[in-house]
């Protein structure tokens, strides 16, 4: 009797081997397993304890409530629009294209922390900017930045317990006092940024404060000279106290915005940080010394505001990871921790923007956008 696989002449040479289907259909079948454990494990379904982007995002809307298309965090806001204008001096640390002198258009978006876009803009001592630098050669720089110069925690998992700590009480709406004693007696690397924001009264305007990246990159110049850095938007505004009528108001910082743009542009003046040997690079609550050399790399001019309703702003994704070739992430675990955060938030909030178009039709306080 004839094996059932036994194999037949074959005159052309070729491999006479019969092909196992079934062999080939569990080959493809264990690849899709793969796939599927892979997306399982990265999306925290096999693993609940680990911390994953989802996981950080739930707890934002656990924390602010639902609040559809809008950013889990810092979802109150305001785009702007302007360009930077480069003096040439940034060259010497990067060879990224906007350090080269002339202007780079630049699309942003001024915000308060916090996932509520009807939250009082006294809710948080920090205020934040957000920018999209546009290079000459299709590359795009993105930057979020805050108002303090240090961050309050330094590894993703610290983060996320400040979010638990911050979770409002149900019988009083607010966060509980003791929670959140008990997570910054826990951290003492929290201290620094209580320090710095007691000691330093929130700004009267978006217009008169200093951002800061807080995290440290890598700049890479023409000759593959490699630098950690910092950077920071200082304004020609001069700094001026938040006053006691503005701490009754609950949305001024925009109004104010608005007034100081209708006599001409606002400018802030890029400053670059360089760090040395030693210096921390992976620990955004460690300040650098005051002695490190410093470089005016050029001006940010902002020349208008657009409503984040329907402005550029509201599309973008200002992942901090998204750098141009001269410019690198550091080993700041934040980095990474915050680029896949802003990614699932921005799946979230633009997948309920494509059901829901209604959504930005109105401000949140109720006006036409």
């Amino acid at each position: 009797m004839t094996p059932p696989f036994a194999p037949k002449p074959n005159p052309s040479g070729s491999d006479p081997r019969p092909i196992c289907v079934p062999c080939r259909l569990a080959a493809i079948g264990a690849v899709a397993l793969a796939l599927a454990g892979g997306f399982a494990y990265a999306a925290g379904w096999l693993t609940p304890a680990r911390l994953t982007a989802p996981r950080i995002i739930d707890t934002f809307e656990a924390v602010a409530g639902p609040h559809p298309g809008y950013r889990r965090n810092h979802a109150k806001g305001l785009c702007v629009d302007g360009y930077f204008d480069s003096n040439g001096n940034g060259a010497a640390l990067s060879h990224a294209a906007v350090f080269a002198p002339g202007r780079t258009p630049v699309s942003g978006r001024f915000a308060v922390p916090g996932g509520n876009p009807s939250a009082p803009d006294t809710s948080s001592p920090v205020r934040s900017l957000a920018l999209q630098f546009r290079l000459r050669d299709g590359e795009q720089w993105r930057t979020g930045m805050n108002s303090t110069p240090v961050f309050a925690v330094h590894t993703p998992a610290q983060f996320y317990q400040q979010l638990l700590a911050a979770k409002p009480d149900p019988a009083t709406g607010k966060p509980d006092p003791a929670k959140l004693k008990a997570f910054y007696a826990a951290n003492p690397e929290t201290q620094p940024f209580q320090r710095w924001v007691k000691s330093h009264a929130p700004s009267s305007s978006l217009a008169n404060a200093a951002y800061y990246g807080i995290d440290a990159f890598l700049f890479t110049d023409a000759h593959g000279t490699t630098r950690a850095v910092r950077w920071a938007v200082v304004p020609d505004t001069p700094y001026a106290p938040i006053t006691a009528a503005q701490q009754a108001e609950k949305n001024f910082l925009a109004a104010d915005l608005d007034e100081r743009l209708q006599h001409g542009p606002l400018r802030w003046h890029l400053l670059l940080t360089v760090a040395q040997p030693g210096d921390p690079t992976s620990d955004a609550t460690l300040q650098w010394p005051d002695d490190r050399q410093r470089v005016d790399a050029g001006t940010l001019v902002i020349e208008r505001t657009t409503s984040q309703e329907d402005g550029a702003c509201r599309d973008i994704n200002f992942d901090p990871t998204i750098v141009p070739a001269g410019i690198a992430p550091s080993d700041d675990p934040l980095l990474a921790a915050r680029s896949a955060a802003y990614a699932q938030s921005f799946q979230r909030r633009t997948r309920e923007e494509a059901l829901h178009p209604e959504i930005h039709r109105t401000r949140p306080n109720g006006e036409p956008s």
